[in-house]
């Protein structure tokens, strides 16, 4: 049972009940919520009685959790850190070992949920898209990169097939400022029909917040700092919700257990270590329909977990692609 809340959580945890099952959580583990958010599945480990040291570049998302935090000290630690430094911000902490991580990969609802944030065209908003809230925004890229840089960007991140045909239309439209601008060049470009089933200008959104946030670069680092600190028998848990995040994820826990990896665009081929990391990778695990009747943001979610070994890390230097 979730521990009680003293307001209600803007978004719900998804694969919550199985994320807690693969970590194993017991009553005095340290675990790591390396993508706090809203903190549901902080919450959920809390409840567990577990120890957590949670992170999150937001700082929108450790302001609000800093409101309730306090109700769990000392079990539960803030860290306004990428899950990229893990090892760093554990280590000015104190920890060198923990048995149990989890990430929840991509943008949280309540960044979705903020117009302000401009990462979805739901409602019109600041083209900006970007996590840390530093750095360069989605309008800064729209309006600067040249046409083949964005197509690169769309057809690379968001599988889209038309990126050359809307790289041209945005930078025909410049400048962008708007996230209502961003979405009707796109949609004007493929020749959107409303009430389609699905709206093309989400894969460009897609493709624009992960080129902003290099969020795949940051999972990749993040995978192997994870592979770093957990403890033999540790758990790590990756809940993903799109094909490019889920490849990397299963490609990471396959050649750590051992399997020959055939390489991709995202994860060059490698030798195999000379000793499996880890083991017992899961299957891909999916919410059932119960929970996709819930929450529709969880209907693309896949949860993949596995135990570390005893044996040494191999050697990542924070990128798993080095």
């Amino acid at each position: 049972m979730i521990a009680p809340q003293t307001s209600p959580a803007p978004h719900i945890p998804v694969l919550l009940d199985e994320v807690l099952v693969a970590l194993d959580v017991q009553p005095g583990s340290l675990i790591v919520d390396a993508t706090f958010g809203a903190g549901g599945y902080t919450r959920g480990l809390l409840a567990g009685g577990a120890t957590v040291h949670a992170f999150d570049r937001d700082p929108d998302a450790i302001s609000a959790g800093e409101k309730w935090a306090g109700e769990f000290a000392p079990r539960l630690t803030l860290h306004p850190r990428r899950f990229s430094e893990l090892t760093a911000g554990l280590a000015e902490a104190g920890v060198t070992q923990v048995q149990g991580i989890v990430f929840d990969i991509g943008v949280s609802s309540m960044q979705l949920d903020q117009a302000a944030r401009g990462f979805a065209f739901s409602t019109d908003g600041p083209l900006d898209m970007r996590m840390s809230q530093e750095g360069m925004s989605a309008a800064d890229f729209l309006n600067e990169a040249d046409e083949a840089a964005i197509a690169d960007v769309l057809f690379q991140y968001g599988d889209e097939r038309q990126s050359r045909r809307i790289a041209r239309a945005v930078v025909a439209a410049r400048p962008l400022t708007t996230t209502g601008q961003f979405a009707h060049v796109v949609r004007k470009a493929l020749g959107y029909r409303p009430g389609a089933p699905r709206d093309p200008a989400t894969r460009s959104f897609q493709a624009v917040r992960i080129h902003v946030n290099g969020e795949l670069d940051e999972l990749m680092a993040g995978l192997a700092a994870a592979e770093q600190i957990l403890a033999p028998g540790g758990r790590l848990a990756v809940v993903s919700f799109h094909s490019l995040e889920d490849r990397i994820v299963k490609q990471f826990l396959r050649e750590g257990a051992g399997a020959v990896p055939s390489g991709s665009r995202h994860l060059p081929m490698r030798a195999p270590t000379s000793a499996p990391v880890f083991e017992k990778p899961s299957a891909a695990i999916r919410p059932d329909p119960a929970e996709e009747a819930r929450n529709p943001r969880a209907r693309s979610a896949t949860l993949r977990w596995a135990v570390r070994t005893g044996a040494p890390a191999r050697g990542h230097n924070g990128s798993i692609a080095a």
